[in-house]
């Protein structure tokens, strides 16, 4: 009788909660993983580890299950780790593993080994462990897999010595792990008197929704309290219908302008976001003069940390299923609670060359089919983009909450292969900048390869234009190293297997993007925009 050894316990637990598609990048130290790979495993080679976590991140926000990402030794997690970090600051579930030299090897500092393999990921992963015996791999893959799956959810690291492969193991048992939790009635029902009893409250929605799928929650809760709505500054994800006449738009991750944003409202609850993030520092209070804030979150370092108001650790689904049960369907109207005026979308710009930002992404929005899932990483134009193409869909917008380049490109790779597994006919649109795209261009291999459906809109502006805006709120005209001319995207893609075109027109716009979302594979549209020369973050203005 075969041995049943640790490959056979790992592959058997992998199978039984669903991580049978692996992405990653091999090193030798990963070999013995590989022998006799089960015929129900598919690996998907990325050429480069930023792109194998990001793409196993992309994977994991479609089915709703853990990622898994296989790296190299130290020189491969390293590589990855900017990508580790998106995926942890956006509570994306990826059990990471790593390979590691033999542990008879390990005394002697060998090449290719990691010394202290466990601390490397940290602090920006729930859990890292390299397992004392081989014998305990297996029962460590099951702890990552669970802390991974439990809210707030997030990536996992586990080294793996080679030689752990092949030696004896017991199978692993699959718990139950439910990681809903809400937070006290009595919390609860002080919350509720609060919002039955507030002039004018307002609700800040963050990925937090949008990850527990609490959106039609969210929604019927503004609507039944007359509550305003706004996106918390650089969410990562919706989390609310922005065509909704209740919604205002996007905080600006300014202390400042979130302050003079939400200056008529008398109670703040924040769901599902940190309170606040921000990206320039700003002096004054947190919140306006007179304003009361509850914060929801599951994450209990970030209502430790959170410098005003009463926090809530708490599942958001439960606890916004429990507060509607609480709510005064008279409150809205007896207290004259009014709805905001409606937002409306900003006038589409004139026709020139190089082409309005805002001319392209009105173009966009009018190609997008219904239902379409876009991913984003184009910080020179996220106001502008925000402003153009509303989301009205659960798990319908897909960006960086943390601002580490590179991960859009890979994370759109890894969803539209899992709506190509899935058989669902959707196609995944990702808007990017042409720095951004630069970060992890090797992904197009991969999504040639798989022939995921994905139409890349690359918003070319020849340069760093973020980095322009922020260099002049400072006061520089043209920051340097901040210019990267003459990049073309279309033959780099065609390098890489994608095909593609480069187009600077609006006579071409509305054709190439109707070709690029109908290709049946991925297809790459770099579209040559003017550069916006106003600062980033702007002072806030009603």
């Amino acid at each position: 009788m075969t041995e049943y050894t640790v490959r056979d316990a790992f592959y058997d637990y992998c199978r039984r909660v669903g991580m049978t598609t692996i992405f990653g990048n091999p090193g030798s130290t990963e070999l013995k993983m590989f022998t006799d790979w089960p015929d129900d495993f598919e690996y998907v080679l990325a050429l480069q580890e930023t792109v194998a976590v990001a793409a196993a991140a992309g994977h994991a926000l479609g089915t709703g299950r853990a990622g898994l990402a296989s790296l190299h030794s130290a020189g491969g997690v390293g590589h990855s780790l900017g990508a580790v970090f998106n995926a942890y600051r956006d509570r994306v579930p990826v059990v990471i593993i790593a390979g590691q030299q033999g542990r008879a090897m390990l005394p002697y500092r060998p090449f290719l080994g990691a010394d202290e393999p466990a601390e490397f990921p940290r602090p920006y992963v729930k859990s890292s462990l390299q397992p004392a015996r081989a014998e305990d791999v297996p029962v460590a893959l099951a702890e990552a897999h669970r802390i991974a799956m439990t809210h707030p959810r997030g990536p996992v690291f586990l080294s793996i010595p080679e030689d752990d492969w092949d030696k004896p193991a017991e199978p692993v048992e699959v718990r139950e792990v439910r990681g809903d939790f809400s937070a006290s009635p009595e919390a609860l029902a002080e919350l509720a008197e609060a919002l039955n009893t507030a002039r004018n409250p307002v609700l800040v929605v963050g990925s937090g929704v949008d990850d527990e799928q609490a959106m039609p929650q969210v929604v019927e809760l503004a609507e039944r309290t007359r509550s305003h709505v706004w996106i918390s500054p650089l969410s990562g994800r919706s989390g609310f219908d922005e065509t909704h006449e209740l919604f205002r738009g996007f905080l600006p991750p300014v202390r400042e302008h979130i302050v003079g944003r939400l200056a008529e409202h008398d109670l703040i609850v924040v769901l599902g976001a940190q309170v606040f993030a921000y990206h320039v520092h700003g002096e004054g209070p947190f919140v306006p003069e007179g304003a009361r804030l509850f914060h929801l979150d599951c994450d209990p370092k970030q209502v430790a940390w959170s410098p005003t108001g009463t926090s809530l650790l708490t599942t958001i689904k439960p606890a916004v299923t429990s507060l509607l049960g609480l709510i005064d369907d008279g409150a809205a109207d007896r207290l004259g609670r009014t709805a905001p005026e409606p937002r409306g979308l900003p006038a589409t710009p004139a026709a020139t060359e190089p082409m309005d930002v805002g001319l392209v992404l009105d173009g966009i929005r009018a190609a997008l089919p219904e239902g379409t899932v876009i991913v984003e990483e184009v910080p020179s134009y996220r106001d502008a983009f925000h402003a153009r193409i509303p989301i009205n869909q659960s798990g319908g917008f897909l960006t960086t909450g943390s601002g580490a380049l590179g991960w859009g490109l890979p994370l759109a790779v890894g969803r539209a292969l899992e709506a190509a597994q899935a058989g669902t006919g959707e196609r995944i649109a990702l808007v990017i900048g042409d720095g951004s795209m630069m970060y992890s261009v090797q992904a197009l291999w991969t999504a040639a390869q798989h022939d995921v459906p994905l139409t890349i809109l690359i918003l070319n502006n020849s340069g760093y234009g973020a980095v322009k805006a922020l260099g002049r709120r400072l006061g520089m005209q043209n920051p340097p190293g901040s210019d990267i001319p003459e990049l073309d995207f279309a033959t780099v893609a065609a390098g890489l297997g994608v095909p593609g075109r480069r187009i600077g027109s609006p006579d071409e716009l509305d054709k190439a993007l109707a070709e690029s979302l109908a290709h049946s594979g991925p297809y790459l549209l770099d579209i040559t925009v003017a550069s916006d020369n106003s600062p980033m973050y702007q002072p806030w203005a009603q």
